[in-house]
């Protein structure tokens, strides 16, 4: 890809213990620090259970967060679309799409959380159907005022069409999340939407094939006589950045532990580190495998090309937003990440650069033709003319 944007990804997951009010506040000023660093776009979560997840609306989070922000892209991280009926879900969009003026993006998926499913009696084989369902008449609404008539047996429309259309004449941009299941990806590919993909590193699982997975939205859009653009593509990856990259994984080694052993083991019952020399170990092994990128700022930069060669091209990619690191870690990883890291993937350093290189090579030829003066040796300063 010619250019790579750069974002942040809230599931929102913080560790027990911490004031939940808190915890929204300090998650709104992360997203004011991103918008004074240039970052391109903030997403939001949707949790309600497992006492992790902090943020049961993403919609509320954002109305606030567009007040305290002035440039970023702010989205819904997902909304879980079986937990809601489709027509609040696009008009709910298109009320952010207005009160941001065209900043608001919405995310969808099917939900994650099998406690979410159960507190609303959804069973979880249910979710990829309902998502489809919903997704299918969302895009009919926000696309289209013909009204629609829909019946499946879990919602219902008459005669429905948002009488408040989206901000912009292109459209609201929408976006389906995918992690290991094919669906949304395919999803993506048949409604011309951008493919999210989640690309957080689990305990007991292997790193997500994203190679493949954008193979299924290139199939899926040429069955729908599309074609899959890779600049739409999201993909979502836990980022610390620090001066070495020991310093860095020393940053965050405690908190990856405890999110092993507090959050997916004992609150999610997958596999467990028994000790801080193990979660180091999947730790180095998730960053060898683009699972995740730690390090130095050097570091950084080689590990997103190798997610660009391995993934063969994407268009954003964004920092998972996690408590790993103290908190003014990961303040001054996001902003080495804004300051040298991102420039080298978006294009900000080209002019610079093209203009320093045709400098280095004109600067011979004017020093054979202006003499010293353009090798920095002192001139004779220029004589006054004399009064009469």
């Amino acid at each position: 890809m010619d250019r790579i944007g750069f974002g942040a990804f809230l599931s929102p997951l913080h560790p027990l213990g911490e004031d939940p009010t808190l915890t929204m506040w300090r998650d709104m000023e992360l997203i004011e620090w991103l918008d004074q660093l240039g970052f391109d776009e903030f997403w939001v979560g949707e949790h309600h259970s497992a006492g992790w997840g902090t943020i049961s609306s993403p919609e509320l989070f954002i109305a606030a967060a567009a007040e305290r922000t002035r440039h970023i892209r702010l989205g819904t991280g997902v909304t879980s679309l079986p937990y809601h009926h489709p027509f609040m879900v696009a008009s709910r969009a298109v009320q952010l799409d207005h009160m941001t003026r065209g900043r608001f993006m919405l995310g969808v998926g099917a939900g994650s959380l099998p406690s979410d499913m159960h507190i609303l009696g959804i069973d979880p084989v249910d979710t990829r159907p309902r998502t489809a369902e919903s997704l299918e008449v969302i895009l009919h609404l926000l696309n289209s005022e013909e009204p629609l008539t829909r019946r499946t047996d879990w919602f219902e429309l008459r005669d429905a069409r948002l009488q408040v259309r989206p901000y912009s004449r292109a459209g609201l941009p929408v976006a389906v999340s995918s992690a290991s299941s094919p669906s949304g990806m395919r999803l993506a590919g048949q409604h011309g939407i951008s493919p999210l993909s989640l690309g957080t590193p689990r305990p007991g699982t292997s790193p997500s094939d994203l190679r493949a997975q954008w193979q299924h939205a290139e199939e899926a859009a040429a069955e729908h006589g599309r074609t899959a653009n890779r600049a739409d593509w999201r993909i979502t990856l836990p980022v610390h950045i620090a001066e070495t990259r020991e310093e860095a994984f020393r940053d965050v080694v405690e908190g990856w532990l405890r999110y092993r052993n507090e959050y997916w083991a004992q609150t999610l019952g997958l596999p467990i580190a028994l000790s801080r020399a193990d979660a180091r170990k999947a730790l180095e092994a998730a960053v060898d495998n683009h699972g995740a990128i730690i390090g130095s700022v050097d570091d950084a930069i080689q590990a997103v090309e190798r997610v660009q060669e391995a993934t063969g091209g994407f268009g954003r990619l964004l920092v998972t937003v996690q408590d790993w690191a103290p908190r003014e870690r990961m303040k001054h990883s996001f902003e080495l990440l804004a300051r040298f890291v991102a420039p080298r993937f978006n294009g900000s350093l080209r002019g610079l650069t093209a203009s320093q290189e045709w400098t280095s090579q004109q600067t011979r030829a004017w020093a054979e033709q202006h003499g010293a003066t353009l090798l920095g040796r002192p001139v004779a300063a220029p004589k006054q003319p004399q009064g009469r």
